[in-house]
């Protein structure tokens, strides 16, 4: 395994423990301790995966999350002594690709990092030969990322509502349970008690003007989960 992994965290103990263990793994490592370390290891070291503390002094997790998505893919694992589910919502709606919390088992970490490789891998392998899926009069353009009402205007979204939007309409009127979004999302199962993908669902209706009431496009299945009831065409 020749990955190399960035760990941003202040704390000296946690950083050389998961230096060491990572490097026990096979995977080459760095850290930093803030924001301005980071972007110095991100060009000098240019790692495969960013292991990225919410806490940090000066600039935060999120807020370095939220800046790096605006020009860089890198897969992101954030990492946090808060486990609650709106920081988790948070981290995955800026960019995130997972999010654990403290404390954590180092092999707990290190499935989380081969799961989210494995997704990359698999995604880059399989990628669309499409370039924007069309909808209800909306264009989702999966090359630039943007979601493009009839009007012509630009409708932000997060990078986290840009994925689960794609993720349904890549598969129109098929139900996808919590468990799939998930998984495509963060490359875990929701626990019974999590409600980061209905949140999400309820973030991305609002976007698209979609009736939280009677929605007519992203459709609750009770006991399944959601299904994205709208011909889509895809161009390529």
């Amino acid at each position: 395994m020749d990955k190399k992994i960035l760990v941003v965290d202040d704390d000296p103990g946690l950083t050389e423990l998961l230096s060491n263990y990572l490097g026990n793994q096979g995977f080459a490592v760095a850290s930093a301790c803030d924001g301005v370390a980071m972007r110095e290891q991100l060009t000098a070291f240019q790692p495969d995966l960013l292991i990225l503390d919410l806490m940090l002094p000066g600039e935060d997790g999120l807020t370095l999350c939220r800046k790096l998505r605006t020009s860089s893919r890198l897969p992101i694992l954030m990492l946090t002594a808060r486990g609650d589910d709106m920081d988790r919502i948070i981290g995955l709606e800026m960019g995130a690709d997972d999010y654990l919390a403290k404390p954590f088992q180092p092999r707990e970490l290190l499935a989380r990092i081969k799961n989210i490789l494995r997704r990359i891998d698999e995604h880059e392998a399989g990628s669309p030969p499409f370039r924007s899926l069309h909808f209800a009069g909306w264009t989702l353009d999966l090359a630039g990322r943007n979601l493009i009402g009839a009007d012509g205007v630009v409708v932000v979204l997060s990078p986290g509502e840009f994925r689960l939007l794609q993720l349904l309409a890549e598969s129109p009127n098929r139900v996808l349970s919590r468990d799939q979004l998930m998984d495509a999302l963060a490359g875990r199962d929701a626990g019974p008690f999590d409600r980061t993908i209905d949140v999400m669902i309820s973030r991305l209706r609002r976007r698209l003007g979609d009736d939280a009431r009677d929605p007519e496009l992203i459709k609750t299945v009770r006991s399944e989960g959601y299904i994205f009831s709208t011909h889509v065409e895809r161009h390529g």
